[in-house]
C-alpha cells in the first residue's frame, strides 16, 4: 500500500554505517519514528523527535561499533487506521524492527496490536493511554515516559489539596482524553472533591466556545483540559476571551507540554500548574543536552517527550547491543533487564508490565517577571520521586505481571 509523501516520508536517513553484527535481521537496525508531523501534535512531538532519535543514535556510536543503524519517519495523521497500515508496511515490507513515540493514543493501541501480530517492538513516548501498561500490556511494547495516571497523580492531587474540590471536564473524545479524565476523577474523588460535570469535544478542535460556557456555568473551581497541544492552547486562549480566570475559575492543564507554553506566553499560562517528566533546566546535565537539542532544531528546546525519545532509542540500542539481536520481544525482554541511565532521566528501571520508571515533576508556569529569557517558563513545585509516581504495578492488571 502506498501512501502520500507528507504521511510516510519513505527515504531512510542513513545514521550510522558500517559492518552490522551477524544476529541482526538484514545486517540493519531499522528505527520508524512515527508521530504527527504536521498538525496539532507536530510541535510537542513532529519532527523535533526525529532529531531526538538521531542524537541517540550518534551518542550511542553505532558506526564505531560497527552496527548499520537507519531511521525512517511517518506521519500518522492522528488516525489509527494511518498508523496501523504504516506499521504494517513498515514491518512486512521495510523491515523496520522498532516503532517510536506515537502520539495519540487511539493511534498507539492500533499500532499495538498491529506490533504484536507482528511480534516486534514497539517504545511510546508520546501516547498517554495508561492501559498500555494494563489491559492492553504486551511482552513487545514499553511505554516510556510518563501516561495519564502519573498526569493525574501529579497535577489533580496538587490542585484539589490547594482548594480545587470542585471540577468539571473538558474532554477530547478520545481514547487519550477518556483516559485521562478517568484517571483525574478518580484522583479528585480519592481526596475529598466533586466532579460537577464533564463535556467532551471533537479531536481536534478550534471552537471552544460552547464547550467553555458550560464549564462556566457549572460554578466548579477547576476546568480540568483533558486533551493536549492545540486544542489545549486554543481552550485557554479562548477561555481568556470568556473571562474564566478572571471571574474566579482556574484552569488545570491535565496535559500541558513545553511548547503549549511557549504558544500562549507567559501572560496567558503564568501560575498554570502542570506535570512532567523532564525540564531542560532541572540540572546540568539536562541543560547541556538540551542546548544541543535546540541548535539542530531551530532554536526550540525539547519536550519531555522529544527527550524520551533520545532516551528510548539509546535504551533500545544498548539492549541491541547486549544481546547482540533486534527480535522485537527479546530486545523487550533485554531493556527490562538492563537498568536505564541517560542524560534525560538519570537511572531508572523498565519494569514487567512496560512501564518506564523515574520521578515525575509538579511545574508552576512562571510570571513574565520571573523569567530570565526564552525558554525560562517552569519552576518546580515538586518532585514525585519515581516509586510514587507511577501506578502501582499491581494494580494495573497487565496479564504481564506475576
Amino acid at each position: 500500500m502506498r501512501f502520500p509523501k507528507r504521511t510516510l516520508m519513505a527515504a531512510a536517513i542513513a545514521l550510522a554505517a558500517g559492518a552490522a553484527q551477524a544476529q541482526v535481521s538484514d545486517g540493519v537496525i531499522k528505527i520508524g519514528v512515527m508521530n504527527d508531523q504536521s498538525g496539532t501534535y507536530a510541535d510537542l512531538a513532529g519532527p523535533g523527535s526525529v532529531v531526538a532519535a538521531r542524537m541517540a543514535v550518534e551518542d550511542f556510536g553505532a558506526a564505531k561499533k560497527g552496527m548499520k543503524v537507519e531511521i525512517l519517519v511517518a506521519d500518522h495523521q492522528n488516525k489509527p487506521d494511518i498508523g496501523s497500515n504504516i506499521a504494517r508496511q513498515w514491518y512486512d515490507v521495510d523491515k523496520v524492527d522498532v516503532i517510536v513515540d506515537v502520539p495519540t493514543s487511539s493511534v498507539v493501541l492500533a499500532v499495538n496490536e498491529v506490533t504484536r501480530q507482528k511480534n516486534k517492538a514497539l517504545i511510546v513516548s508520546t501516547g498517554a493511554t495508561s492501559d498500555l501498561t494494563g489491559k492492553a500490556c504486551s511482552p513487545n511494547s514499553i511505554h516510556w515516559t510518563y501516561d495519564t495516571w502519573s498526569l493525574a497523580n501529579g497535577t489533580a492531587n496538587a490542585v484539589v489539596k490547594t482548594g480545587g474540590s470542585t471540577w468539571f471536564f473538558l474532554t477530547a473524545d478520545y481514547a487519550f482524553g477518556h483516559a485521562l479524565e478517568r484517571d483525574t476523577e478518580a484522583v479528585v474523588l480519592k481526596n475529598g472533591g466533586k466532579v460537577l460535570g464533564k463535556v467532551r469535544h471533537p479531536f481536534p478542535s478550534s471552537d471552544f466556545s460552547s464547550f467553555l460556557l458550560q464549564a462556566q456555568s457549572s460554578k466548579a473551581k477547576v476546568i480540568g483540559l483533558a486533551n493536549a497541544g492545540a486544542d489545549t492552547t486554543n481552550a485557554i486562549k479562548q477561555g481568556a476571551e470568556f473571562g474564566i480566570v478572571s471571574g474566579g475559575q482556574q484552569f488545570a492543564g491535565l496535559l500541558v507540554f513545553l511548547t503549549d507554553v511557549h504558544a500562549l506566553g507567559l501572560d496567558k499560562a503564568q501560575g498554570l500548574l502542570l506535570t512532567e517528566a523532564f525540564y531542560w533546566d532541572l540540572n546540568d546535565q539536562t541543560r547541556a543536552w538540551s542546548k544541543r537539542f535546540a541548535q539542530g532544531h531551530k532554536g526550540a528546546m525539547p519536550t519531555m517527550v522529544q527527550a524520551g525519545v533520545y532516551s528510548a532509542v539509546l535504551h533500545y540500542l544498548k539492549a541491541v547491543e547486549a544481546l547482540k539481536s533486534d527480535e522485537g520481544p527479546k530486545v523487550v525482554a533485554k531493556m527490562k533487564e538492563m537498568p536505564t541511565d541517560d542524560p534525560i532521566f538519570g537511572k531508572g528501571q523498565v519494569r514487567q508490565d512496560g512501564r518506564k520508571i523515574h520521578p515525575m515533576y509538579l511545574f508552576e508556569v512562571k510570571k513574565p517577571s520571573e523569567s530570565k529569557g526564552a525558554w525560562d517558563y517552569y519552576k518546580v513545585r515538586a518532585t514525585i520521586p519515581a516509586d510514587q509516581a507511577f501506578r502501582p504495578v499491581k494494580e494495573g492488571n497487565c496479564p504481564l505481571v506475576k
